[in-house]
């Protein structure tokens, strides 16, 4: 089940999947003179929490770049790690490393691969374009954009072939890379879609 609020619920697995979290994101711009609204991570929980709440879920896949660098676990303010340690101890939490979160010496709670396999489906953080299993990753944070009755509209998508799905980024203050760039429809391969949930239905955008 594709959610509106770019994560995956995997009712079978009572499992939630997210993507590209990146928190502390403002505190790593702070240090080189950059100055965000310093509250990405508790938004990114707020995000996470809810969808627990809603969707009744017991586990989490975190498909890589859960922390925007290798210190971003340390510089969590109090509680922000309070409620993150909350989750990974009440919940089957599972952090996929990913590019940016590969050198984070200690997450904090749950269990740390770097890629897991759930029912025959790659779990990994970025798209293996040469792998024919079924896959879901994360990475590219994928968004599709529109010119609608003159108005220029950006929504976070789901990108998915016959075998592959690439998330959106959940994080609070995450970018995004057109849905129809070369190197997000290379790592899905032919008939990729951009996919946008909204409230009763999956939209479907080829980006032949």
């Amino acid at each position: 089940m594709a959610l509106p609020e770019a994560a995956l619920y995997w009712p079978a697995q009572r499992a939630l999947l997210v993507a590209d979290l990146h928190f502390e994101k403002a505190s790593w711009y702070a240090r080189f003179g950059q100055f965000l609204p310093p509250h990405d991570s508790e938004a990114t929980l707020d995000v996470i929490e809810a969808l627990v709440e809603r969707t009744g879920a017991q586990a989490v896949l975190s498909l890589g770049d859960s922390f925007h660098d290798a210190h971003g676990a340390a510089r969590l303010d109090p509680s922000a790690r309070k409620r993150l340690f909350s989750l990974t101890e009440r919940l089957d939490w599972t952090w996929i490393t990913g590019n940016h979160d590969v050198g984070v010496a200690d997450m904090p709670g749950g269990r740390r691969v770097a890629e897991a396999q759930v029912e025959g489906i790659w779990l990994r953080h970025e798209a293996e374009a040469d792998d024919p299993r079924p896959e879901i990753s994360g990475h590219f944070h994928p968004k599709l954009r529109l010119s609608l009755r003159g108005r220029h509209v950006s929504r976070r998508c789901f990108v998915g072939s016959a075998t592959k799905l690439i998330l959106p980024a959940l994080g609070a203050l995450t970018g995004g890379l057109d849905a129809g760039h070369g190197e997000i429809r290379r790592a899905v391969g032919a008939g990729a879609a951009a996919l946008v949930p909204v409230a009763d239905r999956l939209l479907r955008f080829p980006l032949s």
